[in-house]
């Protein structure tokens, strides 16, 4: 919303002598808002006979208004132009008018005309009006467009689920690049909310109240990292209830505690406690801490695929909740770009999962 101090109320003594200066007032703040002027030059400039309270500031609205009805000289069109009732348009001007200290408009019952106030307010307000007008729609059109680059975190591993959806989205998208990005095991979100990344795969659900997440798209059982030296390693696969005598790894880091008990659970589905080994901060340090006889760790099925190692082996385990892979951005910066790449995630998702019945 562009707001300009607007001019103060005129005695009827000053009446005569207001439309020059309110004009030259109008004027300087037009060349002023176009060099790109701070606030502190605008109060500054307010003090020659406009009014800095921000309840007599002029909204964006009034001034369309002005404009419009400057072009159609007719309320009923400029009401359907801007999608208001006449009475609406009648409401707006009254009210710029007020906050000028002037008439802009003389009307009668067959015709509306502009004032000489209100014809030096338009020249002046024109330029940078239309500029204004120019770089909201070129915003809006940007908003729809998928193109540029778009960056998508990832969690550790880029399985198929990953760079599928990333072929997906370009196919679908050419002028749009992808840029993958590594998320942090233990600090799924903040790269997130400090604008580096524009979407980033990651577990779900999610129960943070600034993001907004796409549908699930794989459903995968955990298995458990220990050393080969460990008495668990040689098993065909364990119980949930067996994390009871195994010290797990967990996560350090800002990872919310929901996370973390998704990683690493403290107790078992039946709550055993389960007893914590050390913390690390990724995959790729979990694994080393597993591979010196530190502890367990859990990792999905598809993760713990793409790491074979001769030091660690992969035990299934049955009876915990299914890790969840989905999508994951802020609310407030959804862009037709990233709608359109949930979109082609959900769609690989829907494709792989009619491949594997």
């Amino acid at each position: 919303m562009v707001k300009v101090p607007a001019a103060t109320e005129v005695t009827a003594s000053q009446r005569a002598r207001a439309p020059v200066r309110t004009s030259v007032v109008v004027m300087r703040l037009s060349l002023l808002i176009r060099a790109g002027g701070n606030n502190d030059e605008v109060r500054r400039l307010g003090s020659v006979g406009l009014n800095d309270r921000p309840e007599a500031q002029m909204e964006f609205r009034e001034l369309e208004c002005f404009v419009v009805l400057s072009e159609e000289l007719h309320f009923a069109r400029t009401a359907e132009r801007l999608y208001l009732s006449p009475g609406r348009v009648s409401q707006l001007v009254r009210s710029l008018e007020t906050r000028i200290g002037g008439r802009l408009f003389q009307r009668s019952s067959r015709r509306v005309r502009l004032t000489p106030l209100g014809a030096r307010f338009l020249a002046d307000l024109r330029p940078s009006f239309d500029g204004l007008a120019s770089a909201v729609s070129r915003a809006k059109a940007a908003a729809r467009d998928v193109t540029g680059v778009l960056r998508v975190g990832f969690l550790s591993t880029p399985t198929d689920v990953v760079t599928g959806s990333v072929r997906a989205f370009e196919s679908r998208y050419p002028a749009c690049a992808v840029e993958l990005v590594e998320i942090p095991l233990s600090d799924p979100f903040s790269r997130l909310r400090a604008g580096e990344v524009d979407i980033a795969f990651t577990l779900l659900p999610v129960d943070e109240p600034d993001l907004a997440t796409g549908g699930g798209l794989n459903r995968v059982s955990y298995q458990l990292g220990v050393s080969t030296r460990h008495p668990l390693a040689g098993r065909a696969g364990i119980d949930a209830e067996e994390l009871a005598s195994l010290p797990l790894i967990g996560l350090e880091g800002p990872a919310p505690r929901a996370w973390r008990e998704r990683v690493a659970p403290s107790v078992t589905p039946f709550g055993r406690p389960i007893p914590a080994a050390g913390r690390v901060a990724t995959s790729q340090e979990g694994l080393t801490q597993v591979a010196l006889g530190r502890g367990g760790m859990l990792f999905c099925a598809p993760t713990a695929a793409q790491h074979p190692r001769h030091d660690v082996s992969f035990v299934p385990v049955a009876g915990l909740p299914p890790s969840i892979l989905g999508l994951a951005w802020v609310k407030s910066a959804e862009s037709a770009a990233i709608r359109a790449f949930d979109e082609a995630a959900a769609g690989h998702a829907v494709g792989m999962a009619a491949l594997v019945a």
